[in-house]
């Protein structure tokens, strides 16, 4: 396909969106499936022939619409009308209140049980209004399993942009100019990371996609995988050409079947497509794709260790530099981008990186997708501005705390990030600001703690998992870790000294400056953003040991 063969496709493909005086978007993501959604969506597309409207209403599945607790949610546009938890049984006549009557049945509605008056906009809603959705625009209006659908939305125009009116060395530049930095955790310029795989010169230049989400209670990434697949692979086909690469690996963990699925339909779509493959849009550059399953391994989020993977060795991190961008993916220069920053790319691509530098901080442009859980009214996916502040997030976003308990802290960065406390819920969250307080921003789990959570035993949790996930290749990961876990189960039990904490804080600082990757030397991080906030916690077990060793004389 020739770029004005693409062009008329895409034209054509918003005629005939535009032709629907309504559609009906059925979350399809793996909480609203969960959840019985694909009966309803089926009942749904029942019911619409029924009624003769095949040629009026439009029937789709789709991607994460954010509430997943409130799933199966059914949405209808251009209304807007989102109504929660639905059954097979309520579809017929939430069709007749909604296309016939144009009542909406307002205790139906999202958050209709809770609300004294339910919004028949979601965009009203708290839940919405403070969000600003970028990468997860199209996620819950799109059909993620139909190319045409994307390109009714637009889908593939930042690659025919940057193919036929920008240089590799243009395309660069826009990324540095929008100030993204990587969304996977580590929060290294974008711009930079592209532009130093540019400078290697190779006959062979790789791209990967990191979609190895390991962090307990994320689940970013894969909602964007499975809600909108082609804006992945739009974003990989861009970093190619900037980067000069002609090969892409999408790295997926094996716990997201239905992410994988889609992922891979959308690979097919784009080839047919003329997309990927051969002389992409009747140009000279050729670019693909290939699906590579992770096994569920944790340090596979490290590069060097996916890398590994990919190649079919052992998965273990290597010593750096070389740094992939140098010696990568056998041995060549390679690009690895989790999911949600090649998300961002296209938005970026369209309108510019001034657009983009814009939105956010000063030093941390653009949104950032959280996965919202915990003791929160309102969990979810969301995406909010760089320089939100978590009491926006947790009490207009998320709802509050349920049952009216007060708030106590909220863990971002997962295994290797911090937990903060309520004294910083006005702090606008951004990279430096939660780094400032002992946390980082990670790949972007928030979970939230009330008044009941143990700080002592959330450490020993997030302790238990790195010392599982340790690859151990090193010993200061491999022991380390095991060493944490067990005096730190030795306090929640009751069990230890001071001389103990004293022993558990010297041998953290060891872990964090001698371990080979950022699993083991960010593994302390939860026990010491907790020591930090929480000590008094820590001291009322140490202080109850002391007191039962003087009750028995120390014996």
């Amino acid at each position: 396909m020739n770029r004005q063969e693409f062009l008329m496709l895409a034209s054509t493909a918003k005629e005939k969106k535009d032709t629907f005086k309504h559609t009906i978007c059925v979350c399809s993501g793996t909480g609203c499936a969960s959840a019985g959604s694909e009966d309803v969506l089926q009942m749904m597309k029942a019911d619409i022939r029924s009624r003769g409207l095949e040629m009026e209403v439009s029937v789709i599945p789709t991607g994460c619409t954010g509430l997943c607790t409130q799933g199966p949610l059914v949405q209808y546009m251009p209304a807007n009308t989102i109504y929660q938890k639905v059954r097979v049984s309520e579809v017929q006549k939430i069709n007749e209140a909604q296309l016939v009557s144009h009542q909406p049945i307002k205790a139906m509605l999202l958050f209709g049980d809770t609300r004294p008056e339910p919004f028949v906009n979601a965009t009203d809603d708290p839940f919405f209004k403070k969000q600003l959705k970028i990468v997860l625009k199209d996620c819950g209006e799109m059909d993620p399993e139909d190319i045409e659908d994307y390109f009714a939305h637009d889908g593939y125009k930042a690659l025919d942009k940057a193919l036929f009116l920008m240089t590799p060395e243009d395309v660069i530049a826009e990324i540095k100019h929008s100030r993204l930095r990587g969304r996977g955790g580590a929060g290294y310029p974008t711009g930079l990371k592209w532009e130093s795989v540019y400078k290697h010169v190779n006959d062979q230049k790789y791209v990967i996609c990191n979609g190895d989400e390991g962090d307990p209670g994320a689940f970013m990434d894969r909602s964007i995988l499975e809600g909108n697949p082609h804006r992945v692979l739009e974003g990989m086909a861009i970093a190619a050409y900037a980067i000069g690469a002609n090969k892409g690996y999408a790295y997926i963990r094996g716990e997201y079947p239905l992410a994988i699925k889609r992922i891979e339909l959308a690979i097919r779509q784009a080839r047919r497509s003329g997309l990927l493959g051969t002389g992409i849009l009747g140009t000279d550059f050729s670019f693909d794709v290939e699906v590579r399953i992770g096994a569920g391994a944790f340090v596979c989020g490290e590069e060097t260790a996916l890398i590994a993977s990919i190649e079919g060795k052992r998965a273990t991190p290597t010593a750096r530099p070389p740094y992939p961008s140098e010696a990568g993916l056998w041995g060549k220069p390679t690009l690895i981008n989790n999911v949600e920053t090649l998300a961002t790319i296209v938005p970026i691509i369209i309108n510019g990186g001034g657009w983009y530098s814009e939105i956010g901080t000063p030093k941390s442009a653009g949104t950032k997708v959280f996965a919202l859980a915990g003791k929160i009214n309102h969990s979810g996916l969301i995406e909010v501005a760089m320089g939100t502040t978590l009491r926006e997030i947790i009490y207009e976003i998320g709802g509050g705390i349920p049952g009216g308990k007060a708030f106590k802290a909220a863990q971002t960065g997962g295994p290797s990030g911090g937990c903060i406390p309520a004294e910083h819920l006005d702090v606008k969250i951004d990279y430096e600001a939660l780094m400032n307080l002992g946390s980082i921003m990670g790949s972007g789990g928030l979970i939230v703690m009330d008044e009941d959570s143990d700080m002592v035993d959330v450490a020993r949790f997030f302790m238990e998992f790195c010392m599982d996930e340790s690859c151990g290749k090193c010993v200061p990961c491999r022991v380390g870790t095991k060493m944490m876990h067990d005096m730190l189960d030795k306090i929640c039990k009751g069990n230890a000294t001071q001389a103990d904490l004293d022993r558990l804080v010297e041998l953290a600082a060891y872990v964090q400056d001698t371990s080979l990757c950022g699993l083991g030397s960010s593994a302390p991080n939860p026990f010491m953003s907790t020591l930090r906030y929480f000590k008094k916690e820590y001291e009322s077990k140490l202080h109850a040991t002391s007191a039962i060793q003087a009750a028995h004389g120390n014996d």
